[in-house]
């Protein structure tokens, strides 16, 4: 369980925490991880009523929780918003509880804003994409209080660097990683490019 009220002696004045969910999270753990100014990423369990919930009771959609990622990342070298624009690129916001095949409520769309001021940036950028034409359908992400953020198993974290050859991460995991390589190259790490 990861209280966000206390800030670690290893973080800087310039971390700042993200949580996002869109769908499932090997998917969205494997983006963040390449981005540049991204120090950490975390599989996990967040927005439901259960305490220390464990993937096998999230995944009947019981438990209220989604999968989501946490993120640590430094704001001098990426934004909230840029987060947000790779989040939103990267999965279909425009789908209520439901990415691809996996559906239920743990698999929806969401925001897991830590102040106002990312809740208003959230606000702000779907508004704006809402506009764009970006997407063939209205956005549905909700936005949702963070509270209190579980970190799913050992063997979720890392999964698409450590499980390449799995059927569901050759087919979905690994070209979604691609796609988002090829429209983001400016943000990611120099080892990714």
């Amino acid at each position: 369980m990861i209280d966000e009220t206390k800030r670690s002696s290893e973080e800087s004045e310039t971390d700042s925490v993200a949580t996002l969910a869109g769908g499932c999270f090997w998917c969205t753990e494997a983006v963040f991880l390449r981005l540049k100014g991204v120090k950490s990423v975390v599989s996990g369990y967040t927005g439901g009523g259960r305490r220390n919930p464990t993937y096998k009771e999230v995944c009947t959609g019981l438990t209220g929780h989604a999968e989501a990622i946490q993120v640590q990342y430094d704001e001098k070298q990426i934004t909230f918003e840029q987060l947000l624009d790779v989040f939103f690129h990267t999965h279909d916001p425009t789908t209520l509880n439901q990415q691809g095949a996996d559906i239920g409520t743990q698999y929806r769309s969401a925001v897991f804003y830590h102040s106002t001021e990312q809740k208003k940036q959230a606000e702000l950028m779907i508004r704006k994409l809402d506009k764009s034409g970006d997407f063939p359908r209205r956005i549905v992400t909700s936005l949702e209080r963070m509270t209190t953020f579980y970190p799913a198993e050992d063997y979720h974290q890392n999964y698409f660097a450590l499980n390449k050859r799995n059927p569901y991460c050759m087919a979905v995991v690994g070209p979604k990683v691609s796609k988002f390589q090829k429209r983001y190259k400016a943000l990611l790490k120099k080892d990714e490019e």
